[in-house]
């Protein structure tokens, strides 16, 4: 076949648009706690700030709405969103049916290489937790397992759902006291069983153990709800 033909046939690779690369700046700064929940997101300050046109600025704000970042009101103007206890109740309970359908896939399709992926992350996990990890630190290897787990299952439809929840659920585990000793057993051991049960492709018990995990962390981010609302009483 010629050179031609196939240009004829295959698409250039998809490149990175501005749109792209405002999204990933504005959920960075949102996640990092740079623009804090209820700032409104003025459109022509986001533009002269960033040297873009008004145009990428509208089209992020509408992405980080639909990743429940950002808020959009009828009047025009665009807030970063304040994560709710709702929001919370929301995400898990969808977590709690994805991860086990994902968990599931995994099972019976994952790897040698798929399993080296997710020990180097509870590996990394330990190592970090030992030196004295910090929230951000946590959050992020703690997504980086899960990001493999979906990978791993093969399932484009339920990794779309997943990046989407996922901004979200970074700003939940941010909220975890990472000095506890309940928090090092959960993020190493809990992690660990997890990936002994997908490799023993035991998919009843990785069920469970996903379920249970997540549960945990469930109620850690509702104790710190719950924290936050006593303090401010």
């Amino acid at each position: 076949m010629s050179a031609e033909h196939l240009a004829q046939i295959l698409s250039p690779p998809i490149k990175r648009t501005l749109s792209d690369e405002v999204v990933e700046r504005l959920r960075r700064a949102i996640i990092g706690g740079h623009l804090a929940p209820d700032e409104q997101l003025r459109e022509n300050l986001l533009a002269e700030s960033m040297g873009v046109s008004r145009g990428p600025i509208r089209e992020a704000l509408s992405r980080l709405e639909r990743e429940g970042l950002v808020i959009n009101r009828p009047n025009g103007r665009s807030f970063v969103a304040r994560l709710s206890r709702q929001d919370v109740e929301e995400v898990y309970s969808l977590r709690q049916v994805l991860e086990r359908l994902a968990v599931g896939y995994v099972c019976q399709k994952a790897g040698p290489a798929e399993w080296a992926e997710m020990q180097a992350v509870v590996d990394e996990m330990t190592a970090r937790i030992a030196q004295g990890i910090t929230e951000q630190e946590a959050a992020e290897l703690d997504l980086r397992f899960h990001d493999i787990l979906y990978r791993a299952a093969g399932h484009q439809r339920l990794l779309g759902y997943w990046t989407t929840l996922r901004p979200q659920i970074y700003v939940f585990l941010l909220s975890r006291n990472v000095a506890s000793s309940d928090f090092r057993d959960s993020a190493v051991e809990g992690h660990q069983v997890i990936l002994d049960a997908i490799k023993a492709r035991d998919e009843a018990r990785a069920q469970a153990l996903i379920e249970g995990h997540l549960n945990f962390a469930y109620d850690r981010v509702i104790g710190s709800y719950r924290q936050v609302a006593d303090n401010q009483g």
